[in-house]
Formats: C-alpha cells, structure tokens, sequence
C-alpha cells in the first residue's frame, strides 16, 4: 500500500521526522506535513512539493485540521511526555491508526496506561515506541521466543559506536529525569521498581566479530515497557555499551553529523537479544547503521502493515504483539542485517 495516501507526519522537520517524511515518499505514500514551526513547516513543504499543516499539541482544533483526510498519523514530535496524549485523542476523533516513535518510558506507560482498554473497545490501532528503541528490541525479542509462551528472563543489549544525540533526544531525556527524579526504572518480578543505586557497569558478550563489551546494566530503555505488555517474561532488563551511554550523556557531544547522500550518519549499531527459560537459551541479533536512520523504515513498515490490515491486535499494542515479528524483521532486511541462532542449553 502506498499509491499516493495521505499521511500526517507530526514533528515532520525533526531530525527523524525528516528521515520518516523521505521512507514514505519512497514508499509511496503522501506525507502531510505537520508541526507548530510554521517558517521551517513551509520551507520543507516547498522542498518536497508536499502539503503544510500548521498544529499544536496544546490546540485541539489545530490537531483536527491536520489530520482531516489522512489515513493515519505517525508522531514524530517530542517530547513525547507533551505529544502522544493530544495526538493520539486527534486521532481517535479522526478514527485513524496512530503510531509514534516515543523513546520516552513514561510516555510509553502512559500510553499504555491510558489508552489500552479505550482503543481496543474501539477498535483503534495505536503503536507506540514503533522505533530502534522499542519496536526493534521488541520484534527481536519476539522472534527469538518463537513458539516459547514464557520465559523467565529477557536481555537486550545494545552497541553503539556512538551516540550523538539529537536536540529532540536531549530534551526528551530532560523531561524523563524531572518527571523520575533521582531514580531510575527497572522492570523485575514482574512489575517496574524506582531505585535509587547506580546502574551496575557489566561485560556483555556480543556476537563476533564485536565480542565482548563493557555495557552499562539496567540502562532501561522503551524496548522494556513494550515486552512487558505482551510477552510473559518477569525479567526484563536492557544495557548499552559504556561509550555511547557517555555520550549520551555528556553535556557537549555534538548532534549526529550527515556521512552520506542519505543523511545518515556514521553511527553503527548492533542489539543483542537473549531470552532464557529453563536451561535452555535463544539468540536474536541485528545490526545496521544510524540509530534514528533506521527509525524511519521501522515506522514506515509498521504504517504500511497497518494499512494493509496485515495485524494481529487492535488497542495498544506492541510491535511483537500486532505483527508477525519474524517476517516483519524480514522486511527490514534492506536496511538491518539479522541473526536468529538456534536454541542452546544453558551450561
């Protein structure tokens, strides 16, 4: 599906708005342009030759005239703390999908929270965290469960070379810390915990040729809150390489530069996905290059299978629970490359 649908993109001249705005022309598709800059919203319009509606999360009326006539709305604007709940009620007036690219977890479990029984007794789609962080830790991890209906422990470690943030990941990050304090959120038992220690610094033994890499444990990603509404595992838990955590976080690390005609940078990546259950263990890796890049295919696919009715859900739902997680990865073989090992018993 594709052939010229209008799709509202909302924060469309972000840093990943713009990758989304460019896979859905290349896919077809007719992206409306969206967002509360009205100079930036214009000039991108005139560059693609694409229609501009002006909105505001804080204007409902606004949010209506944007998605007036659109098929669906993907919202790329943060932070998502301020953006999913106005949009997502724009589009439950509008009777469209919706489906954000929220790394946020506190939007992520507000979205849940909020909205889950509501969509589904509608019969609406909302896909949140449809992104690197969250729907491809999220499919992985459903792929390596296979035919598994629980397991007792999941791990998604991420490498990264680098990680530059953008301003829109710099901001979301600040809004997340207000809101959590001097905590920090761990999914354990079964149910999330606020603690106030140090993520622990660890060893995790990537697939060669990476081998093994210092990972910051713990380091709780939206990949957790979207496991944790679908799939029975109690532990849930995701690290990132020690690198890329301090880039993140350090005050003056530069935003992503452009490497090639893309506009991708030179940031590659790989996730790790361990799942265990008993003594037995299963593997899901993949790997590729520019971590809000390949955002874009990931959101663009989900739109797509959305649209086609090629769904296993409605309400809120997770990337695992609405799709067929193996052959999603599939399609994302031009932009991911993908590892499914065999089951292995534990030692």
């Amino acid at each position: 599906m594709g052939s010229g649908t209008p799709v509202t993109v909302f924060g469309a001249y972000g840093h990943t708005g713009r990758f989304v705005v460019a896979e859905l022309v290349a896919r077809g598709f007719t992206p409306v342009l969206s967002g509360r800059d009205a100079r930036t919203l214009e000039e991108m319009a005139r560059h693609h030759g694409l229609e501009a509606r002006v909105a505001s999360a804080e204007d409902p009326a606004s949010l209506d005239r944007a998605l007036a006539g659109t098929a669906a709305v993907i919202n790329c604007a943060g932070p998502f703390a301020s953006t999913t709940g106005p949009v997502i009620e724009a589009a439950l007036r509008a009777r469209i999908p919706y489906l954000d690219v929220a790394a946020e977890l506190e939007a992520n479990l507000d979205t849940f929270a909020h909205y889950r029984e509501r969509a589904r007794g509608a019969g609406a789609v909302i896909v949140p965290a449809m992104a690197f962080f969250g729907g491809l830790g999220d499919l992985l991890t459903t792929a390596a469960m296979g035919d598994w209906t629980e397991a007792d422990e999941a791990h998604i470690a991420y490498a990264l070379s680098s990680w530059h943030p953008t301003a829109g990941t710099r901001l979301s990050g600040a809004v997340s810390r207000a809101r959590r304090g001097d905590h920090r959120l761990r999914y354990s038992g079964g149910r999330w915990e606020r603690r106030a220690d140090a993520a622990p610094t660890l060893e995790w033994a990537f697939p060669e040729p990476l081998g093994p890499r210092p990972v910051i444990g713990e380091f709780t990603m939206a990949d957790v809150v979207t496991v944790a509404q679908h799939l029975s595992i109690p532990e849930v838990t995701t690290y990132m390489s020690v690198e890329a955590a301090r880039d993140v976080t350090a005050p003056h690390t530069p935003a992503p530069a452009a490497a090639d005609e893309l506009g991708r940078s030179d940031q590659t990546f790989v996730v790790d996905v361990v799942v265990r259950s008993g003594g037995a263990e299963r593997r899901a890796t993949a790997g590729g290059r520019d971590i809000y890049a390949v955002t874009a295919p990931l959101v663009a696919e989900a739109l797509q299978r959305v649209l086609a009715g090629r769904t296993k859900a409605v309400g809120v739902v997770a990337a695992g629970e609405i799709f067929d997680a193996a052959d999603f990865l599939q399609a994302l073989a031009p932009h991911v490359t993908l590892g499914l090992h065999p089951q292995r018993r534990n030692a």
